[in-house]
């Protein structure tokens, strides 16, 4: 039989795993399990060397991206400048994606329900959120990078985003 503390432990190991799974990772990696060498890394150059300020520590001290003031260029800036190998240009692949899959939520999304709005669509270089007339933006996945432009640029917080 577990002890209280155990027992307690055990609610917080399901969360702490639970926010693992939410996090979307910088570009240029090759394996989640690289993150452990996050937590003993003392430069944190990649966040100091994104221009958009989006790398950002996670709760449990790895890196992940913080999409709520800008996105992703796929400058290359935090893989040239990771001292520990997590993030390197070697892991490009053929086309730049990050680890999430992103949508509109219908709901909270203004041109769904009459308004028109298309600030996601301003920012996206991919031309991933297309419109069906004035309304109804929707997100090709196919073209999507998920660089997280959109995000900050939606002034109702509509467009969600799933971790691969």
């Amino acid at each position: 039989m577990k002890s209280r503390r155990e027992l307690f432990k055990s609610f917080r190991d399901k969360i702490d795993q639970e926010e693992q799974n939410l996090l979307i990772r910088p570009p240029y990696f090759k394996d989640e399990a690289d993150f452990i060498e996050c937590k003993s890394c003392e430069d944190r150059a990649c966040i100091l060397a994104c221009p958009e300020k989006i790398i950002v520590i996670a709760p449990d001290e790895s890196v992940t991206l913080d999409f709520s003031k800008n996105g992703c260029s796929f400058c290359d800036e935090c893989a040239t400048a990771c001292s520990r190998d997590v993030l390197s240009l070697e892991n490009i692949h053929t086309s730049h994606k990050l680890n999430a899959t992103f949508q509109i939520d219908f709901n909270r999304c203004v041109a769904h329900n009459g308004v028109i709005c298309s600030a996601c669509r301003e920012p996206c270089i991919d031309d991933a959120i297309l419109f069906n007339g004035l309304f109804n933006p929707v997100i090709d996945n196919e073209k999507c990078t998920s660089c997280g432009f959109c995000i900050s640029r939606c002034p109702t917080l509509a467009i969600e985003y799933f971790v691969n």
